[in-house]
């Protein structure tokens, strides 16, 4: 495994899943409580410095959060491509283990990360705000990361390309 081979995958699954996601998020916010663009990457960037400095810090916070929203997704992508390095089922089926990973992501980010960041919640998502959360980082997340590492997995990664077949002589 090679650097060079590793970087274009993670680098381009880092950010059109981050993009998915950025972009779901916004709509999302949007439809549930009339939040701006803006709003939704303070609201990431104050995972690290806290809701007061997020929102009093304007443009300068939304573009933190932005950063490290693109900065989780590259990771997310990273992890995703060392894991495939040794369990080749991952990229052998994109698909379920995409969904599969975007589960993952999920549950990682909700019961792991959030609870050990500075945001503060307010009150418990409902059952369908979680489900409509999950959906999206399945389906923005764990599925296009999937697909990403898998395509350039296959044009870079000899052992996991399958040999060639080769064909009887027509007598």
């Amino acid at each position: 495994m090679s650097l060079r081979n590793a970087l274009k995958p993670i680098l381009i699954g880092g950010l059109v899943a981050g993009t998915l996601d950025i972009v779901a998020a916004c709509i999302s916010a949007w439809l549930q409580a009339g939040a701006t663009p803006i709003r939704v990457a303070q609201s990431v960037a104050s995972g690290a410095i806290g809701r007061d400095a997020a929102v009093n810090g304007g443009i300068k916070t939304a573009l933190l959060g932005l950063a490290f929203h693109y900065l989780i997704a590259t990771t997310a992508t990273a992890v995703f491509y060392l894991a495939s390095r040794k369990l080749h089922f991952l990229i052998k089926s994109p698909i379920p283990m995409g969904l599969l990973y975007g589960v993952f992501v999920y549950l990682f980010m909700n019961f792991v990360v959030l609870p050990l960041s500075a945001i503060t919640r307010r009150g418990t998502p409902t059952i369908s705000a979680r489900a409509i959360q999950a959906l999206i980082i399945m389906f923005c997340v764990g599925l296009p990361i999937a697909l990403i590492v898998s395509r350039y997995s296959k044009d870079n990664d000899a052992r996991l390309v399958l040999p060639d077949t080769v064909e009887a002589d027509p007598v």
